[in-house]
């Protein structure tokens, strides 16, 4: 029996347009210092010092600006060049995460230096992320949509393995501030060149205050119940797994995995097993996207039960790897979800209240990780959080169009349509 190839239709679709290469180009590029980073800055914590709450509090004050700035940036990017805009804020995040990096290799680096930069970056976050959820429908024509997010998820999971790895690697033989620095770096390229993608000019907008538009993307928000009532879950969810795992999950590779290197490992083994996820994605297409969407979450418990115990690393790994393939799962039908449902001159103001919905109560639980392990224990708290994960899901299954939705099948671009995306 043969592979299918897949190669011939993906080069026919998503890939023929020059501003979703592009685009998929600098996702790579910023997500691969990212990774690093993830694993560098908590280790940098530790290095000058700092305690499991520390890493933590670092953690938070990136979180609090980005969930400050989200609505505005939601509102800028729905007016406003969206490519333009992610330039800016990337050039923003090279310049803290480039301050961080001096401080660190220099040794003048104390926690609430990193913690001030952390809230500079997460600025830069509050703007990009709105606009980054609005803008790949403008490369793609709608019947490559999903494709696309398929495909710009798997290459960013790649890059999240290369990075990760890389960082635990660098971490583990030059130290963290190398890591901070190829993250500032790669963020000042993947930035210029956002710079050279070109969109036709979207419709004018309709002049009206900022107060009326953040009202009017509340009122998309609130009218459809599978929305809010997702994102009020992920509010949740998300808490969770930052805390036991962006906090607790280091600890735990500090003390008794082997360190960074092991961490590098765990991290870039969730983004092969996403790789994957997002490789079948390209080609599976549940119709009812919302109800795959949900039964894919409870897999990333495995992760926090694996740690929990701890298990030896080879398993760690292995359970990593199960709950990125069926995150992805999530991602990609969740993306999607929205650009079918959602106008397309509303969507970074409802991506705006999503991420807002979802980081709300993050900086809580990053912030309260620390102090609770040391309460009850590392491997309670991972495990409460485990338990979490498998069963806050399932409440929502209980709503009728979570269960319903079903996916649009879009008419086939007709042939200047798909010209007009292909092209600069």
């Amino acid at each position: 029996m043969s592979w299918p190839d897949i190669s011939r239709p993906v080069l026919r679709g998503p890939l023929q347009s020059r501003n979703f290469r592009l685009l998929v180009t600098c996702n790579v590029i910023s997500v691969a210092g990212s990774a690093v980073s993830f694993v560098a800055i908590p280790f940098a914590v530790l290095r000058i010092g700092g305690s499991a709450s520390d890493v933590g509090y670092v953690a938070a004050a990136k979180l609090i600006p980005l969930i400050a700035f989200l609505l505005l940036g939601g509102v800028v990017a729905d007016r406003l060049p969206r490519h333009q805009i992610m330039a800016v804020a990337n050039a923003v995040q090279a310049l803290a995460q480039g301050t961080s990096a001096c401080l660190v290799l220099t040794g003048h680096a104390r926690v609430w230096q990193l913690v001030v930069l952390a809230a500079a970056g997460g600025i830069g976050v509050g703007f990009y992320y709105p606009a980054a959820q609005g803008l790949l429908p403008q490369t793609v024509p709608p019947d490559q949509r999903s494709q696309a997010n398929a495909l710009d998820q798997t290459g960013q999971n790649a890059a999240s393995i290369a990075g990760a790895a890389l960082g635990g690697l660098l971490i583990g033989l030059a130290g963290p501030g190398w890591g901070l620095a190829i993250d500032a770096a790669t963020f000042a390229v993947a930035g210029a060149m956002r710079i050279g993608m070109c969109f036709p000019s979207m419709p004018p907008v309709q002049a009206s205050s900022m107060l009326h538009d953040l009202c009017e993307g509340w009122h998309e928000f609130t009218s459809r119940r599978w929305l809010w009532v997702i994102v009020l879950l992920f509010a949740f969810l998300v808490a969770i797994s930052a805390g036991t795992i962006n906090v607790l999950g280091p600890l735990v590779a500090h003390t008794r995995l082997g360190g960074a290197r092991s961490w590098g490992l765990i991290v870039a083994t969730y983004s092969a097993g996403a790789i994957l996820g997002g490789l079948a994605m390209t080609r599976f297409r549940p119709l009812r996207m919302l109800l795959a969407a949900v039964l894919s979450v409870p897999a990333f418990s495995v992760v926090q039960f694996a740690l929990a115990v701890p298990l030896t690393v080879p398993l760690d790994l292995a359970a990593s790897f199960f709950a990125g393939g069926c995150l992805e799962v999530f991602g990609v039908s969740w993306t999607t979800i929205l650009q079918q449902e959602i106008p397309p001159e509303k969507l970074s103001r409802i991506s705006s209240y999503d991420a807002l919905g979802n980081y709300t109560l993050t900086p809580v639980g990053i912030a309260i990780a620390g102090p609770l392990a040391g309460a009850f224990g590392t491997s309670a708290v991972l495990f409460v959080g485990g338990a979490l994960v498998v069963l806050l899901p399932l409440l929502v299954l209980l709503l009728p169009e979570v269960r319903h939705i079903r996916r649009v099948q879009p008419a086939p671009a007709s042939p200047a349509g798909q010209l007009a995306n292909s092209q600069p």
